[in-house]
């Protein structure tokens, strides 16, 4: 079964500085119908105005993964990271007991869009940590291992049983993806827009796909996704 998320219903809040898009629940934006899916707890859409961010704020007790789709993003936390994240980089951070961190883009003239994903672990109370990585170079077509409960094939070593995939895709690209039996799918559409089992989506949409033996992706436009496949 496919459930599709579309852009347009989703939570907004423009504060000046940032432009939000929410697909859960979310600071005002409340409906409790989208809740999170799975452990998947959070997906914003945020575009941060040049000179703007989030100061300096605490965390705990969550899996933090950013994806840059456009801008620059400078990155400082209290564990002693500090550096400017570039389009096509994606960042992860485990809070665990407890971090503090900033987000800021630097640029004095160009906004910057994100998206921030959260993703409920399976475990309280662990060292937090940091790690960082590009796939701006990875090859098109097919779908890249961004984060696992092992940390195989070079991912980020999550607490949780999610697995995070990222494609950037050409016009006529069509990877496909195989969720195991009791396993869901959450597509969100980044930039572009593709078809998956038949149902298209645009920039911003995204689908949650239960009780499906797997994911037909096909490219329209030259399309950045996400793909989780949650337990």
């Amino acid at each position: 079964m496919l459930t599709p998320r579309l852009s347009g219903s989703r939570g907004h809040a423009d504060h000046g500085w940032l432009n939000a898009r929410h697909t859960f629940s979310f600071a005002d934006y409340y409906d409790p119908a989208w809740m999170g899916f799975r452990s998947l707890r959070v997906i914003n859409d945020d575009i941060i105005a040049p000179g703007m961010g989030f100061g300096t704020h605490p965390h705990r007790d969550m899996e933090i993964i950013t994806f840059l789709i456009s801008g620059l993003l400078e990155h400082k936390d209290s564990m002693g990271n500090g550096r400017v994240i570039r389009p096509g980089e994606v960042q992860y951070m485990s809070a665990g007991h407890g971090v503090r961190h900033s987000e800021f883009n630097p640029s004095k003239d160009t906004e910057t869009h994100l998206l921030q994903i959260w993703i409920t672990p399976d475990e309280l109370g662990v060292e937090p940590c940091y790690a960082d990585r590009s796939l701006a170079d990875a090859p098109p077509g097919k779908l890249h291992l961004v984060a696992s409960r092992t940390g195989r094939d070079g991912s980020f070593k999550i607490h949780q049983d999610a697995d995070l995939w990222l494609a950037r895709l050409e016009p006529g690209d069509s990877p496909r993806h195989v969720l195991a039996s009791g396993r869901a799918g959450w597509l969100h559409v980044a930039t572009g827009e593709v078809v998956v089992n038949g149902m298209t989506l645009g920039a911003g949409d995204a689908v949650a796909a239960t009780d499906e033996t797997a994911l037909e992706l096909s490219a329209v436009k030259p399309s950045q996704v996400l793909l989780f496949d949650l337990k």
